[in-house]
C-alpha cells in the first residue's frame, strides 16, 4: 500500500477501506471483511480474511487484506473496532505506519473498559492489557447524523475523522463502508465451512 494517496478530508473523492468483523461464538477464527468505498457510496472492491478467536493476530491480518487487494488509491482505513475476536486488539499505529494509511476506529456504546474482562478470560493478561492501554482513549464524536461514535484515530485529526465519518455516514452511526462489510462478514461467517 506504499504509495498511497494523502489524505485530504474535504477532497470529494476519498476512498475508504472499511473493515468489520463476524464469528460464531464456538468457532476458533472470525471473518474479517472489508469493503473499498468511494464517498459517492459506490463500492469499487472487497477482500476477506480470518483473525484467530482469542488471539494475537488481528493487526497482522488486517495488513495481508490491504496488499491482497493492490491498491494505491486508498485513502484510509475506517474499523469497525479494534478489539475483536474476543480480545484480539489492532495496534491502530502500527497498522497506520505498516499501511502507509490514516486509520479512524469507531466504536458505538460508551464503555467502562475492557481490563477487568481480559483478566477474567486470560491466564496471563499482562500483555494484552498493555496493548489494550496503548490504544489510548477514545471521543465522542457527534455525526451530522445526530448519533455519537467513539473514536480513536493514528495518523488523523479527530477533526478530519469527523469529515470522513459525515462523509461516509448516511443514517444513523455506522459509516457505509463498515455497514457494507459487516454484511459481508456476517454472510460469509455464516456459509457452510468447505471440506
Amino acid at each position: 500500500m506504499t504509495g498511497s494517496l494523502p489524505l485530504h478530508a474535504t477532497k470529494k473523492a476519498i476512498r475508504a477501506l472499511g473493515i468489520a468483523e463476524s464469528f460464531r461464538p464456538s468457532a476458533s477464527k472470525s471473518t474479517l471483511a472489508g469493503v473499498v468505498m468511494r464517498t459517492d457510496l459506490v463500492v469499487d472492491g472487497f477482500v476477506f480474511g480470518a483473525a484467530t478467536v482469542g488471539g494475537d493476530d488481528a493487526t497482522g491480518s488486517v495488513l495481508r487484506m490491504c496488499r491482497r487487494l493492490k491498491r494505491d488509491d486508498i485513502n484510509l482505513i475506517i474499523l469497525s473496532g479494534c478489539i475483536i475476536s474476543r480480545y484480539n486488539i489492532i495496534d491502530l499505529d502500527e497498522l497506520a505506519r505498516r499501511s502507509g494509511l490514516p486509520v479512524v476506529c469507531l466504536t458505538y456504546n460508551e464503555t467502562k473498559g475492557i481490563e477487568d474482562a481480559i483478566r477474567r478470560n486470560f491466564r496471563e493478561p499482562e500483555e494484552r492489557i498493555a496493548s489494550y492501554r496503548k490504544l489510548g482513549r477514545r471521543t465522542a464524536i457527534l455525526l451530522h447524523t445526530g448519533y455519537k461514535a467513539y473514536v480513536r484515530t493514528a495518523d488523523i485529526s479527530e477533526l478530519d475523522a469527523k469529515r470522513v465519518l459525515d462523509a461516509f455516514t448516511l443514517q444513523g452511526g455506522m459509516p457505509e463502508p463498515t455497514r457494507v462489510a459487516k454484511l459481508l462478514a456476517r454472510a460469509r461467517s455464516t456459509l457452510p465451512s468447505r471440506k
